[in-house]
């Protein structure tokens, strides 16, 4: 651990304090004034002012807690009970003069998990994974694998972990070869199988699944992996009684050039070098109530996205749970399945 990592200052924005938390990912960073700890800033302190709409080139200051928990190092503490006891998930120690030493985690496979959340899961995995080629003229995309497990074992893998026991599973492309896949395995899951029988977009085989379900329920893409608490992307669905929740990273990007602003009168006003923007962007993993399948069209290609698009127009609540990029692995394109390979440990070349 670089305790480096999990320090930043007070005159750091949002957006660089996001991207100190990613690239620590430990959802968590101490603010420090001449190495000394005054306050602290957590994922979730971040993704409660970005759902106020708070701007992420305002200061840190603004949203950081003043009172960190913390010990010194002169304490016998049960750092690990401490946690437990607090609720917290990360603990500095300091010196007398409260500058930090070294950062106790309380479980090195965060987030904390519950076991209990028995939440039914939908994996979309019935197209033809055309961004993937040449390996889905082999393969259906569910069951590309990464190292030695399919991807789709892997997303089963991360909500089985939080309680989620049953998995239906929307098929058409190749559906054979998935189903035989899951039959025989050795390691038995409780998965069901819905055949689309024509191609009816992410939107369109949803409904294939009405009537089905009595309570909420999620829905994910069967490319993608989210790291996070799925029993909080749950709690805050139901807090918020949202028809739809959208799983959303938060994402920056730099146009490589310099951009020219130009004024009423045709006349440069401004140069700006390599611009950055931050944005939401839609990573495939939801949380849907039974009556949004009320709003699909039967027997018709749709997209997810345009079902929601009608929530909207009907005046339906439709919420976000921000994540940060770092917490989201995509496969849908080739060159960030190798990524996924990396972020998961694992040799292309296995």
């Amino acid at each position: 651990m670089n305790l480096n990592d999990f320090i930043v200052k007070e005159e750091d924005t949002v957006l660089q304090v996001m991207q100190a938390i990613d690239n620590n990912g430990r959802r968590i960073a101490f603010i420090c004034k001449d190495k000394i700890l005054i306050a602290v800033i957590s994922d979730g302190d971040i993704r409660r002012y970005i759902l106020k709409k708070g701007s992420l080139d305002a200061s840190i200051k603004e949203i950081a807690n003043y009172h960190p928990l913390y010990v010194t190092n002169e304490e016998a503490v049960d750092y690990h009970a401490f946690m437990k006891e607090r609720h917290i998930t990360a603990l500095p120690v300091v010196n007398k003069k409260k500058k930090i030493i070294t950062v106790h985690f309380l479980n090195e496979n965060l987030p904390l998990k519950n076991e209990n959340l028995n939440v039914p899961v939908v994996i979309m995995a019935g197209g033809k994974g055309t961004r993937l080629y040449p390996y889905t003229q082999i393969l259906p995309k569910p069951l590309i694998p990464i190292g030695d497990k399919t991807i789709t074992e892997i997303i089963m893998d991360h909500f089985e972990v939080f309680g989620c026991k049953h998995f239906d599973m929307i098929v058409n492309y190749k559906k054979n070869f998935i189903k035989s896949f899951f039959i025989d395995n050795e390691r038995v899951r409780d998965v069901d199988f819905i055949d689309e029988e024509e191609f009816y977009g992410t939107g369109g085989g949803l409904k294939l699944l009405s009537g089905k379900y009595q309570d909420s329920f999620f829905v994910t893409n069967c490319d993608i992996v989210i790291e996070e608490d799925y029993a909080d992307i749950m709690e805050h669905h139901k807090r918020e009684k949202n028809i739809i929740t959208i799983v959303a990273a938060m994402k920056e990007t730099t146009i490589p050039y310099g951009t020219i602003e130009i004024g009423n009168e045709g006349q440069v006003i401004k140069l700006k070098e390599k611009p950055s923007f931050s944005f939401l962007t839609n990573t495939g993993l939801y949380v849907l109530e039974p009556h949004f399948l009320d709003l699909i069209p039967k027997n018709t290609f749709i997209h997810i996205t345009d079902v929601i698009e009608e929530c909207i127009t009907r005046g339906e609540k439709v919420g976000i749970y921000p994540i940060s990029e770092h917490a989201w692995m995509d496969m849908g394109q080739m060159e960030e399945l190798e990524k996924m390979r990396e972020r998961l440990g694992i040799d292309s070349r296995e």
